[in-house]
């Protein structure tokens, strides 16, 4: 009876504990995901979602914190900034996904590369950082940019497809740079542009740099408008024949007269337009402008090749020459009337594309020369293989032909183009011992300030009917 009694008790004791025991479970539950959901949130507000790499948020709170204890330590530290070479083209070429998937790998090999207590951060697009926070030396810098750019040699596989990736890599240092994360960053975005304009891979920041970024910005902003506003103007330099001494075409040059600032130099205003990309209008506008003049002055009785410089980007639009053949309809000129100038690099940073534009624009009848050569990555073999009619050698050559070994440079390519079928032009002839020299070698055809400066239009088209340098 006792027994029974004990048990009915444990019984409604239990009835009454169980569903206490479930709230409580279900309340344990519930806080273990909400603490589940709380990491969830601080991480996602801390990394970025595709490549699970610290974001711009993190990396200020880590940089803040790196500079108070260098501060404290007295020792250096350092940022890069990083973004990668024609993203926007391998997004737009091979799509969003393989995009995604790149911009993972790049993220996964920094982080490889780079150990704690060194940071690795994307701060969103394709632009990467790396914080050292403790450097024994300023020396531990250039390692590691270097370690960086070797690393990417090797191009990445993505789906079968080799992929070259370039970084342009800026540097800032504390405490020399800056005293806090909005400065260091900006300085070291400063220093990127800086390293991508001059192809170096890396540069370090310097004061006199920073004063070209902000009226960088406002020229970029202001070339929209002068391109739009037909506010641009042409400049022509003609190209003469050695052997007959006539005016065989011209290259035409693109020139900025700013209404506050004056003449703003090319370099200004043309590398910074095919890193943002409005090289494409500028393009667009050079090529129109060109072919008009080359049109006005077949109806003075001026038959005469008009060439435009390419940029890397334009031989990477599958548009351009359908463009082209529309503005030689509009203005009613034939394929030989226009020529086209591509530097090596530009071939070289993505050659399938550029060889498939290029072997279109040839198929037209449209000239194709090569500049600047000697001072990219070819060799005259594989020149061979393009659809190129002529190479134009470096002026750094030709000014330096007073040296024997120059000379001989200049002589050598001059022989070995000749074998290959291509026309020679030299450029950047300032005097007439270089002229001699180079008729002497062979060279079909010369460019440069002793035969005369890029002048505008009205004033070459005076200098045609008056220089001794007859029209062909």
């Amino acid at each position: 009876m006792r027994t029974g009694a004990n048990d009915y008790i444990i019984k409604g004791n239990l009835k009454r504990l169980v569903p206490t025991m479930a709230r409580e479970l279900d309340q344990a539950k519930l806080r273990r995901e909400h603490r589940k959901s709380e990491v969830m949130v601080k991480h996602l507000a801390y990394h970025d979602a595709l490549t699970v790499l610290p974001n711009r948020t993190l990396l200020q709170d880590r940089l803040q914190a790196a500079i108070t204890a260098a501060q404290f330590g007295n020792y250096p530290l350092a940022l890069l900034l990083m973004d990668l070479n024609r993203f926007k083209e391998i997004n737009d070429t091979l799509g969003h996904h393989r995009g995604d998937y790149l911009l993972q790998q790049v993220g996964l090999l920094l982080s490889d590369i780079l150990f704690e207590p060194n940071l690795v951060a994307r701060l969103g697009g394709d632009e990467f950082a790396v914080l050292l926070p403790r450097l024994t030396g300023k020396d531990d810098i250039h390692a590691v940019a270097q370690k960086i750019l070797h690393a990417l040699e090797k191009p990445m596989m993505i789906e079968g497809l080799p992929i070259e990736v370039e970084l342009g890599i800026g540097i800032a240092i504390y405490p020399d740079h800056g005293a806090n994360p909005e400065t260091l960053l900006q300085r070291a975005d400063v220093a990127m542009y800086t390293a991508k304009e001059n192809g170096n891979g890396y540069a370090i920041y310097e004061e006199k740099l920073n004063q070209y970024s902000p009226r960088r910005l406002v020229l970029l902003g202001e070339l929209r408008h002068a391109i739009d506003k037909n506010e641009l103007l042409l400049h022509f330099q003609p190209k003469v024949d050695l052997e007959s001494d006539c005016v065989v075409g011209v290259e035409a040059l693109a020139r900025w007269q700013h209404p506050e600032h004056g003449f703003i130099p090319p370099n200004e205003f043309i590398i910074p337009a095919e890193k943002s990309g409005l090289i494409k209008p500028l393009t667009q506008w050079v090529l129109n402008a060109a072919l008009q003049q080359c049109h006005t002055w077949q109806q003075q009785g001026i038959q005469i090749n008009v060439a435009v410089n390419l940029s890397r980007r334009n031989l990477q639009d599958s548009q351009l020459p359908d463009l082209i053949a529309q503005l030689l309809l509009t203005y009613h000129l034939e394929p030989t009337c226009l020529g086209l100038e591509i530097t090596e690099s530009s071939i070289m940073s993505d050659p399938t594309h550029a060889v498939e534009v290029l072997t279109r624009l040839s198929g037209m009848g449209i000239q194709i020369s090569i500049d600047d050569f000697g001072t990219g990555y070819s060799s005259l073999s594989s020149l061979a293989k393009l659809p190129v009619s002529s190479l134009k050698i470096d002026k750094s050559f030709i000014l330096g032909m007073t040296e024997n070994k120059n000379a001989m440079i200049v002589k050598s390519t001059i022989g070995l183009a000749h074998h290959l079928g291509l026309n020679v032009v030299a450029e950047g002839v300032e005097s007439g011992d270089l002229l001699e020299k180079l008729s002497a070698f062979g060279c079909d055809e010369a460019q440069g300030y002793f035969i005369s400066r890029p002048v505008p239009a009205e004033d070459l088209t005076r200098w045609l009917r008056e220089s001794s340098w007859r029209l062909k």
